[in-house]
């Protein structure tokens, strides 16, 4: 089978940022699939026009389209748009069996929709947040007009999907709550646990960084941008250091937030402190840092919008077996309870919240068995392999409909 696989921000584990269509797709080659990834390039303008490359039996086919996280609203639209005018044409140069095309963006749907045509193929749509119903409830998306064509376009990838991936539950259900479509057309596949990445790690990360030397550690490992709200994070560190100065935050990222929430965590009083920043680093390092972290944290605004998410660092906690603290309700909310690997924090009341982490980071007792349950959780119910599979034979049974 070939599989025609659409996703604009493809990243593999050698860079920073979410590498799920890079660990699927290799999965799916190892199962003697073939995958066309239609992508973009978004570092460098080196080159102009499609850019061939072969990864890890990957066929790479990306266009420089800049972007990162610190743009603009509008310039992140123009950059959208150019991508899905270009990538219609040449995902449907190609001859494939099934269209896998997965969000963010939505406009993703766009060059999806005209190659599904053009090729006369089913399409199967990957949903990973809850666009437009997020940045509408933000207020990124302000104007009548904008929201109508936005809830047109979700609306429109829908209609023309075989099957639809959701990454929660949350997310299935407000697909459900909003567009009239039969449950049995929505599988959820949520983001995985690397598990194979995570063994036998020998961490350095200490002896790199000598202001950490044996004070306990809480780690944020992701985008620093305005729905991740990381400057709470900071203040949790200022309420910290009256309760336990030897506790340090570690943030690792880059995005819009980034400066903000430096000058932030310095007028407070606790950069280079007990709050420190560090460049992000590629999926590969991450190990590295997860083995001499004591609880990881997966933080958003206070929005329920937001509840849905799916976040990358949410799994790599667990497959790290490292307990993990969210500041959220929802689904991820659920599971940690349940399953005792986590805490869930305050979102508002700082000094609760830095109280809830001493006191677990001083129970080593509890935190040694969430640390368990989170191992556990990675291996029987996340692990990358088997949700590879799962995904796999949804776009089998598609292409053979």
């Amino acid at each position: 089978m070939t599989i025609l696989y659409l996703h604009q921000y493809f990243k593999t584990s050698k860079q920073s940022g979410g590498t799920r269509s890079y660990e699927m797709a290799r999965r799916f080659i190892k199962e003697g699939h073939r995958v066309i990834m239609i992508t973009s390039d978004t570092d460098t303008q080196e080159h102009e026009g499609w850019h061939e490359l072969n990864i890890d039996g990957i066929e790479v086919h990306s266009l420089p389209v800049f972007y990162n996280n610190s743009m603009s609203y509008s310039q992140r639209i123009k950059a959208f748009f150019k991508f899905a005018f270009y990538a219609g044409r040449k995902a449907s140069s190609f001859s494939a069996d099934v269209i896998f095309a997965t969000s963010t963006p939505l406009t993703i749907a766009i060059p999806a929709i005209y190659a599904k045509k053009r090729l006369r193929i089913p399409m199967v749509f990957e949903v990973r947040d809850l666009w437009p119903d997020v940045p509408i409830s933000l207020g990124v998306i302000k104007n009548s007009i904008s929201k109508y064509f936005a809830r047109k376009l979700e609306k429109y990838a829908y209609i023309h999907s075989s099957h639809i991936i959701a990454l929660s539950i949350d997310m299935k259900n407000g697909i459900l709550r909003n567009h009239q479509i039969n449950e049995s057309s929505i599988s959820i596949i949520p983001n995985s646990s690397d598990n194979e990445m995570f063994v036998n790690i020998d961490s350095d990360f200490r002896i790199r960084h000598s202001w950490l030397s044996n004070r306990q550690m809480i780690l944020y490992a992701g985008t620093l941008g305005l729905v991740n709200g990381v400057g709470y994070l900071a203040e949790v560190a200022k309420a910290m250091k009256d309760i336990n100065e030897e506790v340090s935050f570690v943030i690792i990222g880059d995005g819009k937030e980034k400066e903000q929430i430096k000058k932030r965590a310095e007028k407070i009083g606790v950069l280079n402190q007990n709050f420190f920043m560090l460049d992000p680093v590629p999926k590969k390092d991450l190990p590295n840092i997860y083995a001499s972290t004591d609880i990881a944290t997966s933080v958003v605004i206070d929005n329920e919008s937001l509840w849905s998410n799916s976040a990358n660092k949410f799994f790599d906690s667990l497959a790290a077996g490292v307990p993990i603290a969210i500041n959220h309700g929802g689904w991820q909310k659920s599971e940690l309870e349940k399953f005792q690997a986590g805490i869930v924090l305050n979102p508002t009341d700082y000094r609760k919240a830095a109280i809830d982490l001493n006191d677990l980071l001083s129970n080593k007792e509890k935190l040694g068995n969430m640390a368990k349950n989170a191992k556990k959780l990675a291996v029987e119910k996340y692990d990358r392999d088997i949700l590879a599979k799962e995904l796999l034979g949804i776009l089998e049974k598609q292409a053979n409909a």
